[in-house]
């Protein structure tokens, strides 16, 4: 079954997301430029058809605050290419050692190791590439944009020290609070990031960002409890010996907090009233996605 989506959400992502692809295909580059192998490599992880979840979100932030919304499409490509270099790097065998991704070969498995992290490599480095030559958006704002997205990437309360502390804790026992953590950081920070910098770029004032920071951060980690949820029933072992919502408080209970979670998301973002009402969507789709 797929997730009943609104049909404001169904039109914004018939709209959006061959825009993003679009983008995709025009920032990355070609795979015949040299040396091809890598470039290759890197078109493989990032066109294959990801729900873009993280640039659809950005756009939709955006959105609250103006209409041009094709003017952050680079923005949100970027962070599109982060999370793929996130992906290429987590089904490594150094860390989750994944021979699968969306239904294909993860990266290391079609290409080898050392093409798959250099490719991440040059989807991260890219990604900020990108930022630089933006120039549709005032240079203080931009600036303040890059240290957002860098930091949510980073090994301080980042992905980079989500992963970490995934590793750390796998196959042993951890807290609530421990969990919460790794969620929050691996998973949350960039999608919390997606929101806050399409927001921000779109000129919310001071006080409208602490609304979107709060629903951002309740938001990924609704993303990811989902994502414990639809592991552990998917048949596919994918988080065998990992920190899970499942694995601790069983599927009800994580049903119930990821119910809790989307509903603290749909209190922050309230204030902003009904310019914000596609960022609400957003909790239904993220709290009933079934995939």
């Amino acid at each position: 079954m797929k997730p009943i989506i609104n049909s404001e959400l169904t039109a914004f992502f018939e709209l959006v997301r061959p825009a993003i692809n679009t983008t995709l295909d025009q920032l990355l580059p070609a795979e015949t430029t040299v040396p091809s192998r890598i470039h290759q490599a890197m078109r493989y992880s990032t066109m294959d058809g990801g729900k873009r979840v993280r640039p659809c979100l950005c756009v939709a932030a955006f959105g609250v605050y103006r209409d041009d919304w094709k003017t952050v499409l680079p923005v949100a490509c970027a962070i599109e290419m982060i999370h793929a270099y996130s992906l290429i790097h987590d089904d490594l065998p150094a860390m989750d050692d994944d021979d699968f991704r969306r239904g294909k070969p993860s990266c290391h498995k079609q290409f080898d190791e050392a093409i798959a992290i250099l490719a991440g490599d040059g989807l991260l480095t890219l990604a900020f590439e990108v930022l630089g030559r933006t120039s549709v958006f005032p240079e203080d704002r931009m600036l303040r944009a890059i240290s957002m997205l860098a930091a949510a990437a980073g090994s301080a309360s980042g992905m980079v020290g989500g992963q970490v502390l995934d590793l750390d804790f796998e196959g042993a026992p951890v807290t609530a609070e421990q969990l919460e953590a790794i969620h929050r950081w691996k998973t949350g920070a960039l999608i919390g990031a997606a929101v806050q910098i399409g927001a921000y770029l779109g000129g919310s004032p001071e006080p409208d960002l602490a609304h979107v920071k709060l629903f951002s951060e309740r938001i990924g980690l609704l993303f990811q409890v989902v994502d414990d949820i639809l592991d552990a029933t998917d048949g596919s072992n994918r988080d065998e010996g990992k920190a899970t919502y499942p694995g601790i408080y069983g599927l009800e209970k994580s049903r119930a907090i990821a119910h809790d979670v989307s509903e603290e998301a749909r209190r922050a973002i309230a204030p902003l009233g009904e310019p914000a009402g596609m960022l609400l969507a957003f909790c239904d789709y993220l709290e009933k996605r079934t995939q």
